[in-house]
């Protein structure tokens, strides 16, 4: 892709892969169907077979100039959609999925990230099924991504289904003792720590394998008056270039890829004075590191 420092390789750390089996989830909560669900979102309703919408991804990216891409199958239970999107286009995707582990289901092979969400499913990273999912999801070489701070779901808002998520759980540095444990397993903390960036950064700061997703606008930015230059340039001092991975949250079509996070974040990085080498490696050769060398 062309950036400001010239062609280079875009991978976007951060994108949903909202299947049919998500769409159907929400409709069974809400008494509708998968296509009502859709038509009151605005959003087209994605084909049944998930090589067909990772086909209409791969469309997207390539009109972008992306190059690759970690898609999140996000709901428990659904791995293998981004499973099947990652076989359909080999080298293309990146194939995570989320993970309840109170539902004690296994880290399915194949996986390159374990996705937890413990606000949204109202459990402690701590937890003893928590700590042996991570125990897991390491031993197969899978990448560790945990959701803290501030957790909204805007369909289910505009779909008046309840999100009962508790705070309680969001704490990145609830994950110390687990990223030291495993200080050969990559552990990813997406926008931030989405409102817990002091902590993140704290996290990061006491362990080298912790790396900082910089998806979504970071709207959580307001609750401590900050800018999105500010929070660059904190967490290049904490976590340096090497440790940043670039996201931008995209999940629903027809928005598709959302450029707009690319070209603010880009700005950004070029204000404060990022050399060609460190842009290459946040907009994608520290995923590739280390999705592909773990």
């Amino acid at each position: 892709m062309q950036t400001p420092w010239g062609e280079c390789a875009v991978f976007d750390a951060h994108t949903h892969l909202f299947s049919l089996p998500f769409f159907q989830a929400l409709a069974a909560q809400r008494g509708a169907s998968a296509e009502e669900v859709a038509a009151t979102l605005g959003w087209q309703l994605p084909p049944e077979d998930p090589a067909e919408l990772a086909a209409v991804w791969a469309a997207e990216l390539d009109k972008h100039g992306v190059s690759r891409a970690a898609l999140i199958a996000s709901m428990p239970g659904d791995e293998a959609s981004a499973l099947a999107a990652a076989a359909a286009f080999p080298g293309r995707f990146y194939a995570y999925a989320m993970v309840n582990p109170l539902n004690g289901a296994a880290i399915l092979p194949g996986l390159r990230a374990a996705c937890f969400f413990p606000a949204m499913h109202r459990y402690s990273i701590q937890d003893d099924r928590a700590q042996q999912a991570i125990d897991q999801a390491a031993a197969q070489g899978c990448a560790i991504f945990v959701h803290c701070g501030v957790l909204t779901v805007g369909a289910r808002s505009r779909l008046g289904l309840p999100a009962a998520f508790d705070m309680r759980f969001s704490n990145p540095l609830d994950l110390h003792s687990a990223a030291v444990r495993h200080p050969q397993t990559a552990f990813v903390i997406p926008h931030f720590g989405a409102g817990y960036f002091r902590e993140a950064l704290m996290l990061a700061d006491l362990c080298p394998n912790v790396y900082l997703d910089t998806s979504s606008t970071n709207s959580w930015m307001r609750y401590e008056e900050l800018d999105l230059r500010t929070v660059f340039r904190r967490a290049l001092a904490v976590a340096g270039a090497r440790r940043l991975l670039f996201g931008t949250d995209s999940s629903f079509f027809p928005r598709g890829w959302n450029y707009e996070i690319f070209e603010a974040q880009t700005r950004v990085l070029l204000d404060l004075g990022i050399a060609a080498a460190d842009a290459a490696l946040i907009l994608g050769k520290n995923l590739e590191r280390i999705l592909e060398n773990s």
